[in-house]
């Protein structure tokens, strides 16, 4: 019986880190990055890289599959009582990272000037998002002639 119980654990655990590293990417991806670089080309097609998108594409592709095959074959092998410690986990993990999975987060946001920083052909937005300086971001836009901002508000 204990081993029964610890075995479960550890297959909450799994639930719950398949769907901090992989749910949690595939959140990031829908809910922050695709709407942040549709902001980005609205305002200029040339603002960020072509590379952007379809690297976004790769990141939802990988993550979808490998959540499908880890779903597949915790279904397939596993029997019922650690199906439901799994899913208990997944479902755990899933509602402490909602709430905090948008571009209004200030941490998110930042998370997305460091991953796509390097699709930015502007050497000086480039530099300024890697550098995580919010606030010179709206001014390089206003340099650059451009009249509204992809920055969005933040909660507090």
């Amino acid at each position: 019986m204990e081993t029964k119980i610890m075995l479960a654990a550890a297959i909450f655990f799994g639930g719950w880190l398949l769907s901090y590293v992989f749910i949690r990417q595939l959140l990031f991806n829908f809910i922050t990055a695709y709407p942040l670089l549709r902001k980005m080309q609205q305002i200029d097609e040339n603002l960020i890289a072509i590379g952007a998108r379809r690297y976004t594409n790769v990141s939802v592709i990988v993550c979808s599959v490998s959540t499908i095959i880890l779903f597949g074959v915790v279904l397939w092998l596993c029997p019922v009582y650690l199906k439901i410690s799994f899913f208990a986990g997944v479902v755990v993990c899933f509602f402490m990272i909602i709430t905090k999975i948008s571009p209004e987060n200030q941490a998110m946001f930042e998370s997305f000037c460091t991953g796509y920083c390097r699709f930015i052909p502007d050497d000086e937005l480039r530099t300024i998002m890697y550098n995580k300086e919010i606030r010179k971001i709206n001014r390089r836009l206003r340099e650059m002639g451009y009249g509204s901002s992809f920055v969005p508000e933040f909660k507090k």
